[in-house]
């Protein structure tokens, strides 16, 4: 009998989420209390399921979702998330199917680009996705750190106040809209994405523990940062306090902002390490520290990765530190993006269009992905033989156009 991919009804969503949970390795029963919290924000016009005799053996949903760019600009993009298959049905080409459904579709909507978290390495390179940000975890040794506990008080008259959920729920929305602009890599955050983190919205399989919030108010009384962390509570021989506290987020709008936050939290009374939670790899909180090397690397891995659906508003969108021209000869198999294009960019912005002018350089459709927001060196690609240069100096007009200072950066898993 063949497996037939289709949308899901509202009937088989209850048996999606259990599909859902085999894949992921999670307990598979479904409860109706989860059916009743997670519906509601789940489009089944963008989720799929492949069945088998009336059994669900493979989902993939979609949203929509906002993506910053190099220089602020947000795109629209759509989000690919709880992509499982069956152990019973693997290497069928499930996948590939409610891949290429999905990306025509959201092509046909005028989203630009695709993003999706990647479990596994290997398997969304060949849909033309491209790791785009890297994140690094950190684990500080406090007592190492050489921290003078009166940095806790931040410098300059600004202030370190705490809240609570409510008040996070309140200041949270605007401090992100303003922190995205400065950051490539980060996505939107919806009225639900501060509800389920902040106590409203509860999903039955994540029991709320309210955690610990703080707030930098700059010098003009303006919320520049906010963090939030939980503690717990270990206490060794001879009653030593050995107490982690755990960041789950930490969003900031200036320099300040970050170091008065980090030394906050690395001040405070009986915690002897901090988890740092994903952050950027070139985050400042090592060379914050008068001994960085307390802050011990635990996790550094790909994170967001992005698949351009149009060429031609992706690379208008951003901007680019220098200026020059290149024509980029761009590979897809699937076809949503293949052609030649001519790039002409400067700091002031850019023009790209289709053209049948000889390539400066060939690229599949993954590789310019992964150079999008700026992360990516286009002359290690080319060392690595995934990029092929056409004309003499085109790979290094690539690496100045879009190499950028700071790397980007995503907080946030989907």
């Amino acid at each position: 009998m063949a497996v037939d991919v289709r949308p899901v009804s509202e009937s088989e969503y209850p048996d999606w989420l259990r599909a859902c949970h085999t894949g992921f390795l999670q307990p598979p029963a479904v409860s109706a209390d989860e059916v009743r919290s997670r519906r509601p924000y789940t489009d089944l016009a963008r989720a799929q399921g492949a069945f088998d005799g009336g059994r669900c053996v493979a989902t993939f949903r979609s949203f929509a979702q906002e993506v910053t760019v190099v220089g602020g600009a947000s795109l629209p993009a759509g989000a690919v998330t709880n992509v499982t298959v069956s152990p019973t049905h693997r290497r069928r080409g499930l996948l590939s199917r409610m891949m290429a459904v999905d990306l025509a579709a959201a092509k046909e909507r005028g989203e630009v680009l695709a993003t999706l978290i990647a479990a596994e390495y290997p398997i969304y390179g060949r849909f033309g996705f491209g790791p785009a940000a890297f994140s690094t975890e950190w684990a500080v040794d406090i007592p190492r750190a050489g921290l003078d506990p009166r940095w806790a008080r931040p410098e300059c008259g600004g202030r370190i106040d705490l809240t609570d959920s409510a008040g996070a729920r309140e200041l949270g929305p605007a401090l992100h809209a303003r922190f995205r602009q400065s950051h490539p890599g980060a996505v939107g955050r919806d009225e639900r994405w501060w509800a389920v983190r902040t106590g409203l919205g509860e999903l039955p399989d994540h029991p709320w523990t309210e955690p610990f919030y703080a707030v930098y108010r700059s010098p003009r009384g303006e919320i520049d940062g906010l963090l939030v962390y939980t503690a717990d509570a270990h206490w060794g021989a001879a009653k030593q306090p050995l107490n982690t506290a755990t960041v789950r987020d930490l969003i900031a709008v200036s320099p300040a902002a970050e170091r008065a936050l980090w030394h906050f939290l690395c001040s405070v009374d009986w915690v002897t390490t901090v988890q740092a939670g994903r952050r950027g790899p070139d985050d400042l909180l090592p060379s914050l520290l008068p001994d960085p090397r307390a802050a011990r690397i635990t996790q550094h891995a790909d994170f967001l990765w992005i698949r351009l659906l149009d060429v031609v508003r992706a690379l208008e969108a951003r901007t680019y530190e220098a200026s020059g021209t290149l024509v980029l000869e761009i590979g897809d198999g699937d076809g949503l993006t293949a052609g030649r294009y001519r790039l002409d960019a400067s700091p002031g912005g850019a023009v790209c269009a289709p053209t049948s002018e000889p390539a400066d350089i060939a690229l599949d459709v993954g590789e310019l992905g992964a150079l999008y927001l700026g992360d990516a060196s286009a002359v290690r690609l080319a060392a690595l033989g995934r990029i092929s240069e056409e004309r003499h100096g085109a790979v290094a007009v690539a690496e100045a156009l879009f190499r950028t200072a700071v790397r980007p950066w995503c907080p946030d898993i989907f």
